[in-house]
């Protein structure tokens, strides 16, 4: 049976049987059409094999125009190989040697989604939305992303050097680097004044289970509650759909958490949190920036539509749709976008996102303001959501906000490298000392 998975998650489905109607004369117009579209299709195919300049193997012809067809469709639907199924078996299962880099291709470029924390990308200060131009000085553009990952990897200790573009500044920078082995560890926790900070990197198959394990590991550490949760999203780019809703489900005790919906008005599956708020009721503050995508999406709304967490941060990547792994051989598949996902609320959060309660801005990086902002609306060939939020309003700084007046140095003196997280510290720490209201 196929499964969904946001983002990067793969799960392989037998064959179906179909009934085929009795064609129709409409029907048999357009089967017309379509056999004639197919067959421009293999001229094309022979004039290319007969005629061009060199040599062309029909294996490269074909999977250019399955790559084509699909990267018509949106950005996230593709032709997957078993080089692909052993990318993703990486990103979900973990362990390889390289840069901790989630990377895209946009325009035959290679441009950078998020940078893993305590990596040697994250080291080197490689931002989201840089471009990668180079690698040891061979540029790569045109490239397939395979070909990019790939040379990417490497044994742990051998050196590399990225050029790098970022949007706003002049020249290239030339980035050096050293591979390491990339261990996806999703889950890290600690205590930080009293509260229990979890740091999600991202969703792979342990994922729930860890959030709930770092959820009781706090409370051992401490030898009673936390004054409450800060659980980070930042620069998560997904993973496994089951663990997006585990996750919710661990400071959830009741209601929906997402559901999925089709092409037909029909096909929707709704998934609910189970009877339990692991984290006891206690005040949760959830991080999101832009680079905050998919699974972590499902996790940020359904919390925030069931008023049981705080979001906080800048607005989120806006990726709301569904991929369903279709096994074609015993090699390869098709990734393709079948359903979108909703927040219990009924929002759809393609291409706008998710919207903090309060928006941080993270005033301790020198080039927060100046810096672009790369989300799911910025690729070629997105879908489009019906509703939109006209964001560029909801974002425009019209006026100081005297709390985020502190510039970088001022932070920096006072111990702050991490604004956003101290901002969101400092606002359950306020809340733990808020008087009880007592009704008469």
């Amino acid at each position: 049976m196929a499964r969904a998975f946001s983002w990067l998650q793969a799960t392989a489905i037998a064959g179906a049987v179909a009934l085929v109607p009795v064609a129709t004369s409409a029907s048999a117009a357009a089967d017309s059409d379509t056999y004639h579209e197919l067959e421009t299709f293999m001229t094309v195919f022979n004039r290319i094999k007969a005629s061009y300049v060199d040599k062309v193997d029909d294996k490269k012809l074909i999977r250019g125009a399955i790559d084509g067809m699909l990267a018509s469709l949106d950005p996230h639907s593709s032709y997957v190989d078993a080089v692909d199924f052993q990318n993703m078996q990486i990103l979900t299962t973990g362990n390889y040697g390289g840069l901790g880099l989630t990377v895209t291709m946009q325009d035959g470029a290679v441009k950078v989604i998020a940078p893993q924390e305590d990596t040697p990308a994250g080291h080197a200060g490689i931002k989201s939305g840089d471009f990668i131009t180079h690698i040891d000085g061979k540029f790569i553009f045109g490239e397939t992303l395979d070909e990019a990952i790939s040379s990417m990897r490497g044994t742990p200790g051998t050196p590399i050097k990225l050029t790098i573009v970022r949007p706003g500044r002049d020249k290239p920078i030339d980035v050096a680097l050293v591979r390491e082995v990339i261990v996806t560890k999703p889950v890290k926790w600690e205590v930080k004044d009293g509260i229990g900070y979890i740091n999600i990197n991202t969703f792979s198959e342990t994922t729930g289970q860890d959030v709930r394990a770092a959820i009781y590991n706090i409370t051992k550490s401490l030898g009673h509650k936390p004054l409450g949760y800060v659980v980070d999203l930042r620069d998560n780019g997904g993973g496994l759909l089951s663990q997006a809703i585990e996750v919710s489900d661990a400071f959830l005790s009741s209601g929906e958490i997402v559901s999925q919906r089709g092409r037909e008005k029909d096909d929707i599956e709704r998934y609910y949190a189970k009877p339990g708020d692991d984290a006891g009721g206690l005040p949760v503050i959830v991080l999101i920036n832009s680079g905050t995508a998919s699974a972590s999406e499902i996790v940020a709304g359904a919390l925030q539509d069931h008023h049981r967490a705080l979001i906080m941060g800048d607005r989120s990547f806006g990726k709301g749709s569904v991929q369903t792994l279709l096994q074609l051989s015993n090699d390869s598949a098709l990734r393709l976008t079948t359903a979108r996902y909703f927040t219990p609320s009924g929002r759809s959060v393609q291409e706008g996102g998710i919207r903090p309660d309060i928006a941080v801005p993270q005033i301790s990086d020198p080039d927060y303001k100046s810096r672009p902002v790369f989300r799911e609306s910025d690729l070629r060939k997105h879908l489009v959501n019906e509703v939109k939020a006209d964001n560029a309003i909801l974002e425009e700084d019209t006026k100081p906000d005297p709390r985020f007046a502190a510039t970088p140095d001022e932070l920096k003196k006072r111990g702050v490298t991490d604004f956003q997280l101290y901002y969101a510290l400092q606002t359950i720490g306020r809340l733990s000392r808020a008087p009880a209201v007592v009704k008469k």
